[in-house]
């Protein structure tokens, strides 16, 4: 009898590891991520589409959206430039202090964007800030306005462009670069005729990650900003004042709006994936 249960027992099929996994991945995607975005989207047509329309005219929603992408302009710019000439020096150059700066960069990936957002204030406060009275000596206002929240969004969002350029110009080499240096080139056209474009996915890649971050930047602003709605008001920053408010169709029209970005974000990262494998698989030698 205990043979013939166990015989039984032995020929119920098994699901295999190749199911259980994807169906546990997916799950907890299910729950974590799709599920409160499906909320979000609910919550934002509730009252029908004319009510979101409304909302999402409302003029401190503008404001904020304005605000945002302010922030953003001024730190992809910024963060571009800067990501080019730390990969282009760290690939490329050895020298004094690299090791620091490639810690440098990682940096706020391993800080919480409102330390970033203290060390900011305690700089930059006009009573106790240790440039603050520098700053307001010089008629600037940095803390609780705008160019403080951009130097934040500046510095949460610095590494990605930089650690998406290292890799692949120490995967590409610098063979091309010396033959075109041999044949005369100079290193600026050196740098915007053999560097850049042997790197123009990553880039690519790099200005879409860098964006996204930006867009959706919270703690760091937070903190210096105020959270003054029309005047110091992001639109992460909004969402929340407006849930906090108890104006939850707002909120929700705000956070759909915010959610909208980041998905055009996410499906121009797998675009720019699918490029650069495609480009890998034209030039596997390259």
């Amino acid at each position: 009898m205990p043979h013939t249960l166990q015989s039984r027992l032995k020929a119920i099929p098994r699901p295999s590891a190749a199911l259980i996994i994807p169906l546990i991945a997916g799950l907890y995607v299910g729950v974590i991520i799709l599920l409160p975005a499906l909320e979000v989207v609910a919550g934002a047509f509730a009252k029908g589409i004319g009510p979101l329309v409304q909302n999402l005219g409302s003029e401190e929603l503008r404001s904020a959206i304005l605000l945002t992408l302010r922030c953003t302009l001024i730190a992809v710019p910024v963060n571009t430039i800067f990501g080019l000439a730390a990969a282009t020096a760290i690939a490329r150059r050895q020298f004094p202090g690299k090791a620091l700066l490639l810690s440098v960069i990682d940096l706020p990936f391993s800080i919480s964007p409102v330390v970033v957002g203290l060390m900011l204030v305690l700089l930059y406060s006009p009573t106790n800030g240790l440039l603050g009275g520098i700053v307001s000596g010089l008629g600037w206002k940095i803390i609780f306005s705008w160019p403080g929240m951009a130097m934040a969004t500046i510095i949460v969002t610095f590494p990605f462009m930089a650690r998406e350029v290292i890799p692949l110009l120490e995967e590409e080499g610098w063979d091309q670069e010396e033959a075109a240096r041999t044949l005369g080139a100079s290193n600026w056209q050196v740098f915007w005729k053999v560097t850049l474009p042997s790197v123009r996915w990553a880039v690519v890649y790099g200005l879409i990650l860098t964006t996204a971050r930006a867009l959706g930047e919270f703690g760091a602003v937070a903190v210096v900003s105020g959270n003054i709605a029309g005047q110091t008001q992001t639109l992460p920053l909004f969402v929340e004042d407006a849930y906090k408010q108890y104006d939850t169709e707002l909120a929700y029209g705000a956070a759909l709006v915010l959610g909208g970005v980041g998905l055009v974000s996410l499906l121009l990262k797998l675009a720019v994936e699918q490029l650069l494998g495609g480009a890998k698989e034209s030039h596997p030698t390259s």
